[in-house]
C-alpha cells in the first residue's frame, strides 16, 4: 500500500518538476504569460498551460532537479542523464521526517519479533509432536534443528533479493509464502513432511534476519545507525525468547496450536506492514524516478544513479555471489561470523539445557520449564535502557573524531559488546552451571538467565552495528554470509548439545559452554584496538565504495570530499581525506589538495592511487600484495562501465 503511493508520489513529483523545467527554458514573455498560474502535471507532452506541442525531451535535463548530464568515456559519445536524489529530497529515505523514520523502525522491530517467534515457539510442544509421529526424542529435536538451517539458507538469498527488487517486495513475498508453509506443517500428515515444511517455511522467516539491517541502513546516516538499531535487534531476539513462553501451554490444546499462533503473528504483522511499511531501498527508488522520465519526456537516457546495465539474472546472480565474494575478501566479515558460530553454540546449547536444570533437578512441569525462559527478559530491558547511554557515548567519540578532521571509527559499535557484555556471558553460564542444585534456590538459575539475556543481546547488537556501519548499501549482503554460517553450524549442533546434557549431566555440559564463552570474551577488546588493522586490506568493499563514489562524483562533475569517498580513502591509505595537515599528501602521486582531486578524472584519480599503493612508501605493510592487487584492477578496468559489468 504504501509502496504504490511512494510510486505514484514519485510520478507527481516529476510531473512538477518537468513542468518547472519547461517554465525556466521559455523565454521571459512567454514566461510572463504563463506565471499567473501553478504549473500544471506534466502528463501529455505539452508545455502546461499553454497548449505547446513541443515534446517535453526538448527541455534541458539540466534544468531538471536532481539531473545531471554524464557524457561517460565509453568509446561512444553518448550521454546519460543521471536521475539522483534532489537537495533536500523529502522523497528520498534519509530525508524523511523522524516519525516517519521511526514508524519503519516499528515495523523492523514487529517484522523481527514474528518471524523468530517460530523458530522456538515449538519447543514445549516436542513431546507432543514425538507423540504423534511415533519419534524419538533425539528425532524430534531436529524440528529446531532444521529450522535453523533453513533460516541460514534463506539468508543467503533474502538480502541480495532485496538489493534487486526493493526491500518491501521481499518483506511482503516471504511473510505470505511463510503462514502458508506453516499451515502446511500445522496440517502435516506424517514426520518426513513435517520437517519439510519447516524447512521451507525457515527459508522465508529468514528475511528479517538479514533484509532489516539494510532497512535501517536505508533510513539512518551512520551517525544515527547507534540509536535505532539496537532497538530493532533487542525485539529480533525478544521473539526466540518469546516463544517457548507463547508455546508452553499449547500442548494442552493440541501442539498444531503452535503453529496457528504462529501463523497468526505473521498474519497481524502483514498487514501492519501493508498499511504502514514504506520502500526504503533508494536505488530502486530512484529506478522509479528515472522510469517516470523516461516516459513523461519519451527520452531513454534518463538512468537511475545507480542502474546498470546487466540483465535482471546477471545482477541477481551477482547479489546472491556477494556474500560468498565477501567472505573471502573482507577479513572483518569472516572473523565476526566466527565469532558469531561460537555464540550460537553457547546460545543453543544454554536453551537445550532448561528442561535438564529446572524440569529434572528441581521437579517443575515442562510447561512450567518453557515460561520460565522469560526470565531472559529483564536482561534484554536492561540493554534497552543501555541505548541512549551508549549513544551519548558514541557521539562523544564522533565529536573528538571531527575535531581532529578523521571519520568516525566503526569501532565505536563495539561498545555493546564491551558494556560487560562479553564477560558476563561467560559469568552467566559458570553461575548457572554450579548453582543448579536442588538443595539452592531455584531463583538462582533464573536470574543467571536474566544476565545471560543482557549479554546475548549487546553481542549480537555489536555484531549488526559493526557491519551495518561499514558496509552501508550492502549490508545485507554481508549479514547474509554470517546469519548462514550461524544457522547452519547451530542447527547441526542443536541435536548434538541434547546429547551433552544426557551423558555429562548439566553442570559439566554448561561448565564448558562457560568455558568456550570465556575463551570469546576478549573478542570484543581485541577488535576494538586492531580491528581496523583486520579490515583495512582493500577488497571488494572497498572497490564497491569507490566505484559508487567515483560514478557519483562524475555524474555532479567533481563533488567535493564527500563521507563515501574519505571513508574509502582512509581505508585505503589509512588516513582521513587529503586536506590541510593530513598525512595522505606525503605518499608519492597523491599529493594534492582536494580542488584537484575533484577536478582529475577518474583514469588520472586510479592511475595516481596505484602509483600510490604500490609505493615502497606506502603504509599499507604486510597488506601491500592486496593493495597491488586491487589498484591493478582498478587501473585494469579503467572505464566504469567494465568494472559495472560484474557487478560491483
Amino acid at each position: 500500500m504504501q509502496s504504490l503511493r511512494q510510486y505514484r508520489r514519485l510520478r507527481q513529483e516529476v510531473q512538477e518538476d518537468l513542468a518547472r523545467a519547461w517554465q525556466a527554458k521559455l523565454p521571459s514573455s512567454s514566461l510572463a504569460r504563463t506565471s499567473t498560474s501553478e504549473p500544471e502535471a506534466f502528463s501529455d507532452g505539452k508545455e502546461p498551460g499553454t497548449g505547446a506541442t513541443e515534446k517535453p525531451a526538448t527541455i534541458d535535463p539540466a534544468l531538471v532537479p536532481g539531473v545531471t548530464v554524464s557524457r561517460p568515456d565509453e568509446g561512444d559519445g553518448s550521454t546519460v542523464y543521471v536521475v539522483g536524489w534532489k537537495d533536500n529530497d523529502p522523497s528520498s529515505p534519509q530525508a524523511w521526517s523522524l516519525a516517519k523514520k521511526w514508524m519503519v523502525m516499528l515495523t523492523c522491530c514487529c517484522l523481527g519479533i514474528a518471524f523468530t517467534i517460530p523458530a522456538s515457539v515449538e519447543g514445549p510442544t516436542q513431546d507432543a509432536f514425538n507423540a504423534r509421529f511415533g519419534t524419538s526424542p533425539m528425532a524430534g529435536s531436529m524440528a529446531t534443528g532444521i529450522f535453523l538451517i533453513g533460516i541460514g539458507v534463506g539468508s543467503l538469498f533474502s538480502g541480495p533479493f532485496s538489493e534487486t527488487f526493493g526491500r518491501n517486495t521481499v518483506y511482503f513475498v516471504s511473510m505470505v509464502v511463510a503462514m502458508l508453509f506453516i499451515m502446511a506443517k500445522a496440517l502435516a500428515p506424517n514426520y518426513g513432511a513435517a520437517l519439510a515444511f519447516r524447512f521451507l517455511c525457515a527459508l522465508f522467516a529468514a528475511t528479517p534476519m538479514t533484509v532489516a539491517g539494510g532497512t535501517i541502513g536505508d533510513i539512518w546516516t551512520p551517525m544515527q545507525i547507534p540509536f535505532g538499531l539496537p532497538l530493532v535487534t533487542i525485539c529480533a531476539y525478544s521473539g526466540p525468547i518469546l516463544g517457548p513462553v507463547i508455546g508452553a501451554y499449547t500442548p494442552e490444546i493440541g501442539f498444531e496450536w503452535a503453529d496457528w499462533i504462529s501463523m497468526i503473528i505473521i498474519g497481524a504483522v502483514l498487514v501492519f506492514v501493508l498499511l504502514a511499511q514504506p520502500e526504503t531501498y533508494s536505488p530502486l527508488l530512484l529506478e522509479w524516478r528515472a522510469k517516470h522520465l523516461r516516459e513523461l519526456t519519451g527520452d531513454d537516457r534518463y538512468q537511475a544513479e545507480h542502474a546498470s546495465a546487466s540483465s535482471l539474472g546477471s545482477r541477481l546472480l551477482a547479489n546472491v555471489y556477494r556474500p560468498f565474494i565477501m567472505i573471502w575478501t573482507e577479513p572483518i566479515i569472516l572473523v565476526f561470523s566466527f565469532y558469531l558460530v561460537l555464540l550460537y553454540f553457547v546460545l543453543f546449547t544454554f536453551l537445550n539445557g532448561y528442561p535438564y536444570i529446572f524440569t529434572k533437578t528441581y521437579g517443575i512441569s515442562m510447561s512450567l520449564t518453557f515460561a520460565i525462559w522469560v526470565a531472559m527478559m529483564p536482561g534484554v530491558a536492561v540493554a534497552l535502557v543501555m541505548v541512549p547511554c551508549i549513544y551519548h557515548l558514541t557521539k562523544k567519540t564522533a565529536a573528538k573524531a571531527m575535531a581532529a578532521g578523521k571519520p568516525l571509527q566503526p569501532e565505536v559499535s563495539l561498545y555493546w559488546a564491551m558494556a560487560g557484555a562479553s564477560i558476563l556471558m561467560p559469568v552467566s553460564l559458570f553461575w548457572m552451571a554450579w548453582t543448579c542444585y536442588r538443595d539452592i534456590s531455584i531463583w538462582s538459575p533464573i536470574v543467571a538467565s536474566g544476565v545471560f539475556g543482557y549479554a546475548l543481546v549487546c553481542i549480537f547488537t555489536t555484531t549488526y552495528m559493526y557491519i551495518i556501519f561499514v558496509y552501508l548499501q550492502y549490508a545485507a549482503s554481508a549479514l547474509g554470509f554470517m546469519t548462514f554460517s550461524r544457522y547452519i553450524i547451530s542447527g547441526a549442533l542443536s541435536p548434538a548439545s541434547i546429547k551433552m546434557y544426557e551423558n555429562l549431566g548439566p553442570h559439566l555440559a554448561l561448565t564448558i559452554v562457560a568455558v568456550v564463552a570465556a575463551v570469546m570474551a576478549p573478542v570484543p577488546y581485541v577488535l576494538y584496538k586492531y580491528g581496523h588493522k583486520i579490515s583495512l586490506a582493500p577488497s571488494l568493499g572497498v572497490l564497491v565504495e569507490l566505484t559508487l563514489s567515483f560514478k557519483n562524483e562524475r555524474s555532479t562533475g567533481g563533488a567535493p570530499w564527500g563521507a563515501e569517498i574519505e571513508w574509502t580513502l582512509m581505508r585505503i591509505v589509512q588516513d582521513s581525506c587529503p586536506t590541510t595537515g593530513s598525512r595522505v599528501n606525503t605518499l608519492p602521486g597523491l599529493s594534492m589538495t582536494p580542488q584537484y582531486w575533484a577536478s582529475a578524472s577518474l583514469v588520472s584519480r586510479l592511475e595516481m592511487l596505484s602509483s600510490a599503493l604500490s609505493s615502497s612508501q606506502s603504509p599499507l605493510g604486510p597488506n601491500l600484495p592486496a593493495a597491488l592487487i586491487f589498484a591493478g584492477v582498478l587501473v585494469r578496468y579503467r572505464q566504469y562501465a567494465s568494472i559495472r559489468k560484474y557487478g560491483l
